[in-house]
């Protein structure tokens, strides 16, 4: 029996972690993938504190460091399901159960998909949610972003560092990006906009050669040729092992002590509702949650 086990050991799961192990409770991070966290893949992060300029991968690597350093123990698995039986929290995963007092959630989110014919099949051969993982195969060559938040930038800006021409699609006509972003790839000469527009399919045999656009003002139609589609169109939470309030998009409801619905059960980082997300709101709720689980755990005792 644990005190607590965390899922997920990105930003706001090893934060959850080391405040955890300093309070003094048997804690059990589980992870799924050996590369956890979707910052791990953004080439360069400047608005994390502490850090002029860091690549994600670096920082992970400093937050596991920091988290194992303190006690955490660590262990890769996939679970399956959380679930609360008799007081106590029920984790099923591949490899077997484990039982704990409390529980945090957070488990992060993935790429949303556009949705659209040709995105599943020609997936790795030239639709991509990751200019990091597969920027560099497409030196000299023609891309689209799809998105106008600070990823789809962020990325522009790696892409238009490797590409020909970099092609920004985008549903509106002015961006979600922060000022900085904004300023920066209005400074690139190989990126343009495409505004008001969006992707109806991907087409392609073996890799993709072009894609359908329908500008939504005026409802044409056009086809235009290029070699690989970057999408960045929002994500969805990684939240479907666990039975508590929800939004319609799956993010988990929280109060502000980080609680679901279920009494023990927390929520941290980008599995959770929140009108941000970002490595330091992450760290933030992990924190919290880590707070508020050992406040749990200590009423559980009272109540004896």
């Amino acid at each position: 029996m644990y005190d607590l086990i965390i899922i997920g050991a990105g930003p706001a799961g090893l934060t959850a972690a080391i405040y955890a192990v300093r309070y003094g409770l048997n804690t059990l991070v589980i992870e799924k993938n050996v590369i956890p966290g979707q910052i791990a893949t953004v080439t360069t992060i400047e608005n994390y504190p502490g850090f002029t300029s860091i690549s994600g991968m670096e920082l992970m690597q400093k937050f596991k460091e920091h988290a194992e350093g303190a006690g955490a123990t660590i262990q890769n698995n996939n679970v399956i399901s959380v679930k609360e039986e008799q007081g106590k929290k029920v984790i099923t995963t591949d490899d077997g159960g484990f039982e704990t007092r409390a529980v945090i959630l957070a488990t992060g989110a993935n790429p949303r998909k556009l949705g659209v014919e040709g995105e599943e099949r020609l997936l790795t051969k030239g639709v991509s949610y990751c200019a990091t993982c597969d920027g560099p195969l497409y030196g000299d060559l023609k891309v689209i972003v799809v998105g106008g938040g600070d990823s789809a930038m962020t990325d522009a800006l790696v892409l238009s560092g490797i590409a020909k021409k970099v092609y920004v699609v985008h549903r509106r006509n002015e961006l979600r990006a922060c000022s900085i972003l904004q300023e920066r790839v209005s400074k690139k000469e190989n990126i343009s906009f495409i505004w008001d527009t969006v992707i109806q399919e991907i087409q392609g045999d073996e890799l993709v050669e072009k894609v359908v656009l329908k500008n939504l003002n005026t409802g044409e139609i056009t086809d235009m040729a290029i070699d690989g589609v970057f999408i960045y169109v929002g994500i969805d939470p990684n939240t479907s092992m666990v039975d508590t309030n929800k939004t319609e998009n799956g993010f988990i409801v929280t109060d502000e002590q980080m609680e679901s619905s279920v009494k023990g059960i927390f929520a941290a980082g980008d599995c959770r509702r929140t009108s941000v997300w970002q490595v330091v709101t992450a760290v933030s709720d992990g924190a919290l949650a880590a707070i508020s689980a050992h406040e749990y755990i200590i009423s559980l005792d009272l109540e004896r």
